[in-house]
């Protein structure tokens, strides 16, 4: 009983072992089958990932193709037209969303366009050069142009201040001038008076229109005469010199209505009193006394020897009248002893005054 028990136990877990190992292998032949479908999947994968790298291979040289057609595109562009290919359109006119015109006229503009330029004539490939040495040169005159619109500025800006100057200068020497002057003519005419006055160029007078003259002309003299009645002044750089004399006995007049005598005075007068103003050391005076007579001479002898005494000029007068060679110092002759020879005669008059007086 105990064996028939053990064996019918025995035979429950064959049984049980049995059904687990039909189950097993239903399990394994399920595997294998889904093994197989996994294989036969996977061919047809690597057969597919060889048709895609054979596309991506044929891709990529059709790529590399490509590119390197749109570079050498992208090149004769460049040295075609000189400019990026995405630049093209802007060169010729076009905007992104334009219709593009006809390919048949765009050649055959091409082709002419071509042929214009190839009767221009040979590119001057030292043109880049030129143009950097003329800009070089440009830029050294524009440089110097600016140094000389300096200096003309410095220069004008010096000759402002001269002339400045030169007028405060001028009116304070033609104050003083003409002070001697009125003295000096009163000494040597025994009275009357006499001034100087500084005779300034007249302003522009009304602008006189040529009947022949074009609008553009008569505009250009209108402006210079504008410019020069508002630039107009009374420069005494610019003046004149106008001598006003009024001898004793008649009325004050211009130099120029004076008598010959009265001229030589006057004359006389505004020598010495330049030369009272600023003196030099010698002054030469050729035949002043000729139009004189004996009265205006002796006035004038003693005018001279007061500006010797006063003043270290020294007179040297050339002269041929009896009153004027008496009252100098030294006389200077020439005479011819001998026919054909002529000799240097000195006299002093002051030594011989003295030998005289001492006799």
């Amino acid at each position: 009983a105990e064996i028939a028990g053990e064996r019918a136990a025995l035979f429950e877990r064959l049984a049980q072992a049995e059904a687990d190992r039909q189950a097993a292998a239903d399990r394994l032949a399920e595997a294998e089958g889904k093994v197989a479908a996994a294989d036969k999947a996977l061919k047809e994968i690597e057969a597919q990932h060889a048709v895609a790298r054979e596309d991506r291979v044929r891709c990529e040289g059709a790529l590399q193709q490509a590119e390197h057609d749109l570079a050498e595109l992208a090149q004769r562009i460049r040295e075609r037209v000189d400019c990026a290919p995405e630049e093209t359109l802007a060169v010729a006119g076009h905007e992104a969303d334009d219709e593009l015109p006809d390919k048949e006229q765009i050649q055959n503009r091409l082709e002419r366009l071509v042929r214009e330029r190839d009767t221009m004539g040979p590119v001057n490939l030292r043109a880049e050069q030129e143009m950097e040495e003329l800009d070089g040169q440009v830029t050294g005159m524009q440089a110097e142009k600016d140094d000389l619109v300096a200096a003309i500025a410095r220069l004008r800006q010096g000759i402002a201040s001269l002339n400045r100057e030169g007028r405060e200068r001028l009116l304070a020497a033609f104050e003083t001038v003409n002070k001697h002057f009125q003295e000096l003519f009163v000494k040597l005419f025994g009275g009357g008076r006499a001034h100087l006055a500084l005779a300034y160029p007249p302003p522009p007078g009304p602008l006189v229109h040529d009947p022949n003259a074009t609008p553009e002309q008569i505009a250009l003299a209108e402006a210079a005469h504008a410019e020069a009645s508002r630039s107009y002044k009374e420069d005494p750089l610019e003046a004149g010199l106008e001598v006003f004399a009024s001898p004793p006995g008649k009325k004050l007049q211009n130099l120029s209505l004076l008598s010959g005598g009265e001229q030589a005075l006057t004359a006389l007068s505004l020598l010495f009193s330049v030369f009272l103003t600023n003196p030099a050391p010698i002054c030469v005076l050729d035949e002043v006394d000729a139009p004189l007579d004996d009265a205006n001479v002796d006035r004038f002898c003693t005018l001279v020897e007061e500006l010797a005494h006063s003043t270290a000029t020294r007179f040297l007068v050339i002269t041929h009248h009896r009153m004027t060679m008496a009252r100098m110092d030294r006389l200077y002759g020439v005479t011819m002893a001998e026919r054909g020879v002529s000799q240097l005669v000195s006299v002093d008059l002051q030594r011989a005054a003295q030998l005289r007086a001492a006799e």
